[in-house]
């Protein structure tokens, strides 16, 4: 670092957090435990000059049980290497779990826009003759994709 100071000039030392907001006032902040190994008593660890490092140096990473549709738990490592990690979608980048549930989401949501645009299906569903005739078609394509899956 060059320390040649002009007149009127003032060091201004770079501050360590100043890449991190304060939380704000109507925010919740919920901590937990994020390393693998309890360690017995407090350690200092010098040298750590930037956020990375520390990411680098802790590791943090924490097992996760989902609840999936049927009941069952399914277990998923996830692992934080950057601030990034902790929004919703590092979450999700970070889970095959919430990738599936992503792009589920995804195609309900491209049915919804379906059914609230298309006027053709929006007339087939107020006369009952049609609407049976789609619920026994899409019923009809769940079996066969059920058998297909066996």
């Amino acid at each position: 670092m060059n320390s040649n100071f002009g007149i009127g000039g003032n060091e201004v030392k770079g501050d360590a957090n100043e890449a991190i907001s304060d939380i704000p006032k109507n925010r919740t902040l919920i901590t937990g435990k994020l390393t693998p190994n309890t360690p017995i008593k407090p350690e200092v660890v010098e040298g750590l000059r930037t956020i990375e490092d520390v990411f680098e140096h802790f590791d943090p990473q924490i097992k996760i049980g989902f609840e999936d549709k049927d009941g069952g738990i399914k277990h998923e490592n996830q692992k934080f290497t950057n601030l990034g990690d902790f929004g919703k979608k590092g979450l999700i980048n970070g889970s095959d779990f919430l990738k599936n549930l992503e792009v589920e989401s995804d195609h309900y949501k491209k049915m919804i826009k379906q059914l609230k645009t298309n006027k053709i299906l929006k007339t087939a569903l107020q006369d009952p003759e049609a609407k049976q005739s789609i619920i026994d078609t899409i019923n009809s394509l769940i079996e066969e994709v059920k058998s297909t899956q066996k």
